[in-house]
């Protein structure tokens, strides 16, 4: 990232942690140097020098911050950012990754010790990730023990709990109550819905729903995607435990508070932690609207709450931006539509009209290339996808927004046949990097008139570190004309 101090500034202002060791801020007044994530209160702009390094600050006279830590900042050989960690290593456990596989493989899979994740996840949560864990499983209980009819048994297990007594004891414990006391007193208002799981998720208002829905379902994937009357709906696979589970989801707007309203298939309720974390990064629910409104000035004024739409499954999103690639986004939803009726897994829903889970890496990496030719691809399409699916397949390719951004991004650049337009829209979306920025998108080029990729980069630095909601808003300018 270009240092401009502008840019910076803003970054720093949000505390955002996807640009924590990207710089450093060193402070004139104090003499001292932080990573941008820090929590103290925001020095002026006058007063604040930025390095790329702890290293060049140090040189430059500044010492570190003791609050901040920054030798603990992404960059370091061995250690990581204590923010950074601890929010990848809460959306792991969130996903059930410390019930599966434990504290120490989640550390490996960060790059760090055990010991040093304990101590970066207290500095941030001020518990530690079993804790926190335990907190998360008796809150998802309690969730659904509210609002859905399953039997306590099949809440104990789908919250993570691994007996019925234990799930009773802590619940008392923590809660003075009992499980199923809690069930009759909440439910003295009306019975739930028998089959799903209804959720709500809160978001930093203003929220431009309309928009999103629109976007997802100009995009959707027949079999796989649908609109509804005023939601969007979906198939979805989770994997957990060495065990795929299938079903749909169904998200709209609350009509009684900020927040979207999920509702999840009853085949789900035992990976709903998984299903609820992909849900708030499809529909980008950790965004700072003002924030990103101040930055993007009047290009945001008309829409404050746009967001950039994520991915419910990182590869099924890179596949569609491979199958994209210079063609309309009719074409590209059609061969779409005709892989996942080819490849995905049959799937029963209560929509005539989702009918088809989206395939694997791995099942797509075994498919002959002829195959997926004679649905409607190129030769060099069909051999990028190919590529994408083995390399997702094997681990060295990871599509997710706990992902590191410079490695997915070099991965994705090896591929043959994805250009640097595919590469930046899956970072916009999979890879949920808020500074993403195809500046060969023909819609850009339009919105900007401007046909020059080097003369739009230059008009985009003034939009850094959102350069992707800069990227929506563009977009939008174009639907509206």
């Amino acid at each position: 990232m270009t240092l401009d101090s502008v840019t910076c500034y803003r970054a720093m202002r949000s505390r955002d942690a996807r640009f924590d060791g990207r710089f450093f801020v060193a402070v004139s007044s104090t003499r001292i140097y932080c990573r941008p994530v820090c929590t103290v209160k925001p020095p002026r702009l006058e007063n604040c020098r930025f390095y790329p390094s702890a290293a060049a600050a140090e040189v430059a006279g500044y010492r570190p911050c003791l609050r901040c830590r920054p030798e603990l900042a992404p960059g370091n050989a061995s250690v990581d950012a204590t923010a950074r960690v601890a929010q990848a290593a809460a959306s792991l456990i969130e996903d059930r990754a410390l019930d599966a596989e434990g504290l120490a493989p989640i550390a490996a899979r960060l790059g760090i010790s055990d010991r040093h994740l304990r101590r970066a996840f207290g500095a941030e949560f001020g518990v530690s990730p079993i804790a926190f864990a335990q907190t998360q499983r008796l809150l998802l209980a309690k969730r659904l023990l509210t609002d859905t009819t399953l039997p306590v048994t099949e809440i104990a297990l789908a919250s993570g709990f691994g007996s019925l007594r234990r799930f009773n004891a802590l619940f008392k414990q923590r809660y003075r109550l009992q499980p199923s006391q809690l069930r009759r007193n909440m439910q003295r208002g009306g019975v739930p819905a028998a089959d799903m799981l209804l959720c709500e998720l809160s978001f930093r208002p203003p929220y431009d729903w309309l928009s999103i829905r629109s976007f997802l379902g100009a995009r959707g994937i027949a079999g796989v995607e649908m609109l509804g009357d005023d939601s969007y709906r979906r198939t979805v696979r989770v994997t957990s435990d060495g065990r795929d589970h299938y079903g749909w989801i169904e998200v709209g707007l609350s009509r009684t508070s900020p927040a979207l309203r999920v509702a999840v298939s009853l085949s789900l309720a035992r990976v709903i932690p998984s299903v609820l974390s992909r849900v708030k990064a499809l529909m980008d629910l950790s965004c700072h609207p003002s924030d990103i409104s101040m930055a993007l000035g009047l290009l945001a004024k008309g829409r404050p709450g746009l967001r950039v739409p994520g991915a419910f499954d990182g590869f099924e999103l890179a596949v569609r931006a491979i199958i994209g690639q210079q063609v309309s986004v009719a074409a590209a939803r059609t061969v779409a539509g005709r892989f996942a009726a080819a490849f995905g897994h049959p799937v029963i829903t209560p929509f005539p009209q989702l009918t088809t889970v989206f395939p694997t890496a791995a099942r797509v990496a075994d498919i002959p290339i002829g195959r997926i030719m004679r649905l409607g691809m190129t030769s060099a399409r069909a051999t990028a996808v190919m590529a994408l699916a083995r390399s997702v397949a094997d681990g060295r390719l990871v599509l997710t927004p706990q992902a590191c951004v410079e490695s997915a991004l070099e991965r994705l650049r090896e591929l043959p046949g994805v250009g640097e337009w595919t590469v930046q829209y899956i970072a916009m979306r999979a890879l949920a990097w808020p500074d993403a920025f195809p500046h060969t998108d023909l819609g850009v080029m339009n919105a900007l008139k401007e046909k020059t990729p080097r003369r739009i980069l230059a008009a985009g630095e003034v939009w850094r570190p959102w350069r992707a909601y800069a990227v929506m808003h563009l977009w939008q300018t174009l639907v509206q004309e």
